[in-house]
This record gives structure tokens, C-alpha cells and sequence, in this order.
């Protein structure tokens, strides 16, 4: 992948200075979804797919930025006196945003760039493609200038690029899991304060298997944002009775005890899935350290149902990929993972059942939607840095 960015780059803007090459991961999330904004738990793993680059600097102030993912749109050329959300610019938005929330934080970006791009991370798959590319130019833009930024800081600026110059209030787990990932290793992350903790995830008898739905979601301007206010609202009315900051502060029997404070029946079950994912997420890291994977792989399936009935962020497609798993023997757990409405499920599945996995689940879902699932047996990775 390498050589091909740099021999992309050599083509179109010649092979001569000091070009530089980085990657950065895409993610799946085995447990924890929507906690990420509601002060909660989250269990993400960097994969081997991601975004890589190469980069040179200019004199000037130009920016031209090159995908070979997105071949027909050619060069895109822009400066860094126009670092504005256009809807024409397409995926360049992306890291025109980090270079914007660079300067937001205090590090202008000096001179402009050329760059290409390729990802390996399916678009729309709910991998974090667009988390990837972000974290992907804040490494890059770190080390072509010296900014002196952690890896957490990378994560935090894409993360208010995202919300602030795309419009999309996501949380922090897909930066995070992109730029802090560890190489068989999950990430037990407290989003209420970034503390976190490694967590191996040598399964011995087992792979976790990724499920392409091939729906395509585009959560900006979708239902993401909808959920996030229902949450604050929920969060807001039982703050009248209980004495939290986020609904991630909540146990079990303390939502059941307060939960009549929400008058609206749609943001109880919204505030339901984001307190018992929370607990879920505890209990399976705990499971995973007790090497108990039935226990984990359980709790991932009521995972998806909660997705499913209390979130409503789930699909008929999804669903199907998760309920045609949980028929087969050898599938220790099977879930949606990433934003929803669409994208891919994450199951862990017995070595020897892989290819059965893969067939049968494969053939029902494209009986039963007319569309063919791509699926991918995945090893985790590590976070994002220079080649």
C-alpha cells in the first residue's frame, strides 16, 4: 500500500524533497455503542484496514489533496485561507477540518501540502473510515511541522473537527481507537474522562469476524444527531431528581429507581440502552479478563437487541446478519457495531466455524435481501503513526 501512495504521488506531483508516508487505522467496537457521548464505557480495537498517506510540504499556502479511492474527482486544490466546510468539496472536508482545528488550537498550520490518500476501510461500512482520515492527517501534520501534540490530542482534534467544521456530533471512541490502538489489545476507554486501560484479546479458539452489510449509512444530518439530543434531554430531566453529569454515572437499579423522571416513553428508552450498554460494556471486560468468552459473546447479543428495540439505530439488514449468526453453532456472539443504519456486524467466532460462519450467514442474507455481504476475519492493529 505503501509504494503504490508513493508511486501515486511521484505521477502527480513529482518524486523529488521530502515526502513522507503514515497510517492510520480504521476500528471495530465489540461493545459499548452510543456510550461514547453519554459519559460511558467503550471497547474499541484499531484493525490492520485503515487510511495511509504521503506528504510533502510547499512553500506556499496551497493545499492539494489527491484520493485514490475517489480517482474521478482528480486534485482538489485549496488553500489554507479557505479552510471552510463546502459542500462540493466532498472528502476533502475531512482534512480541511483538521487543518482548521489546528489553528483552533492554537497550531496554525504554517505552509500548505500535497497529499494523497488511499483507504482499505469500506466507505459508509461504519469501520470509522472518516475518524481514520482524520487521525491520519493530525499524525501527519504533527510531524511535517512539530507540533508538539499527543497521540490523545490527535484524537481530540479530530474529534472537534468532526464536530465542528463537519457537522457531525460524534463521540471520541473513533479517534481514540484510531490513533491510541495496540496490537491484539482492545482499549477499555471511560469516555467521561479518558481513562483507560489495554485489554488482550488473544482469543485462542477464536476470530472475530467482521459482516459488510454493503447498506451504506451516512449518519451526518441523519438520526446520529437526533439520538444525542434525546439523550440530553433524558440526561436533563433526571438531573431533577438524581445528582449526575451523564447518564454513563447511572447503575442498573438506580435508572430503574429514577426512570419515571423522563416523561417522554422514546428518550426513557433512549436513556435505558445508554445506561445497560454502559453496564454490559463493564461486565464483558470483566468476562474477557476471566477468559469467559460465552459470557462476553452473550452480552454482545443483547447488545444488538438493545440497538435494536430500546436505540432504534439498527436496520432490518443488520438484523438479519446478526440473527442468521446467532442460529449457527461455533458463534460464541454477534452484534451491530459503529453508528447504525447500516454498515457491519462484529462477531467472535470458533476457529473451525469460520467458513461455515461466512457461507451460511452469506447466503441467507442475500437470500433474504437480494444484496451480498462482505465479510472480513480481522486481527487488531496498532494505532496510527509514520511508515
Amino acid at each position: 500500500m505503501k509504494n503504490q501512495v508513493l508511486q501515486k504521488f511521484a505521477e502527480l506531483y513529482g518524486g523529488e524533497g521530502d515526502i513522507r508516508t503514515y497510517f492510520a487505522p480504521g476500528r471495530v467496537n465489540l461493545i459499548g455503542e452510543h456510550t461514547d457521548y453519554n459519559g460511558g464505557h467503550v471497547f474499541p480495537c484499531a484493525l490492520t484496514m485503515g487510511t495511509y498517506g504521503a506528504a510533502r510540504k510547499r512553500e506556499d499556502r496551497t493545499l492539494r489533496f489527491y484520493s485514490m479511492n475517489f480517482e474521478r474527482a482528480g486534485v482538489i486544490t485549496t488553500s489554507l485561507d479557505d479552510l471552510v466546510y463546502r459542500e462540493d468539496a466532498g472528502w476533502t472536508n475531512y482534512p480541511k477540518g483538521v487543518f482548521w482545528a489546528f489553528g483552533e488550537k492554537g497550531n496554525p498550520v504554517p505552509s500548505g501540502m500535497d497529499v494523497v490518500i488511499y483507504g482499505d476501510i469500506p466507505a459508509g461500512s461504519g469501520l470509522s473510515s472518516s475518524a481514520s482520515l482524520e487521525v491520519l492527517m493530525g499524525v501527519m501534520l504533527r510531524d511535517m511541522f512539530g507540533f508538539e501534540v499527543s497521540q490523545v490530542e490527535i484524537a481530540l482534534i479530530g474529534q472537534f473537527s468532526e464536530n465542528n467544521f463537519n457537522g457531525m456530533n460524534c463521540g471520541i471512541m473513533d479517534q481514540f481507537a484510531s490513533a491510541m490502538g495496540k496490537k491484539d489489545h482492545a482499549i477499555f476507554l471511560n469516555t467521561a474522562d479518558l481513562s483507560y486501560e489495554y485489554a488482550s484479546v488473544k482469543l485462542d479458539h477464536a476470530r472475530i469476524v467482521i459482516a459488510n452489510s454493503n447498506v451504506k449509512h451516512s449518519l451526518v444530518g441523519s438520526e446520529y444527531n437526533v439520538r444525542r439530543r434525546q439523550c440530553e434531554s433524558a440526561l436533563k430531566q433526571l438531573q431533577a431528581v438524581t445528582d449526575i453529569q451523564a447518564l454513563g454515572e447511572l447503575d442498573i437499579p438506580g435508572f430503574e429507581e429514577h426512570k419515571d423522571a423522563i416523561s417522554d416513553p422514546v428518550e426513557r428508552n433512549r436513556a435505558k440502552h445508554a445506561v445497560y450498554e454502559n453496564q454490559r460494556t463493564l461486565k464483558a471486560v470483566q468476562a474477557l479478563k476471566d477468559n469467559d468468552i460465552a459470557a462476553f459473546g452473550k452480552l454482545m447479543n443483547e447488545s444488538h437487541v438493545s440497538l435494536r428495540d430500546d436505540y432504534e439505530v439498527s436496520c432490518q439488514e443488520m438484523d438479519i446478519l446478526a440473527e442468521e449468526a446467532w442460529k449457527l453453532p461455533g458463534v460464541l456472539g454477534s452484534r451491530m457495531t459503529g453508528g447504525g443504519f447500516g454498515g457491519c456486524t462484529v462477531s467472535i467466532v470458533e476457529n473451525d466455524s469460520v467458513d461455515a460462519f461466512i457461507e451460511k450467514v452469506g447466503a441467507a442474507y442475500e437470500k433474504r435481501t437480494g444484496i451480498k455481504a462482505d465479510f472480513y476475519v480481522v486481527d487488531i492493529g496498532q494505532g496510527a503513526g509514520v511508515l
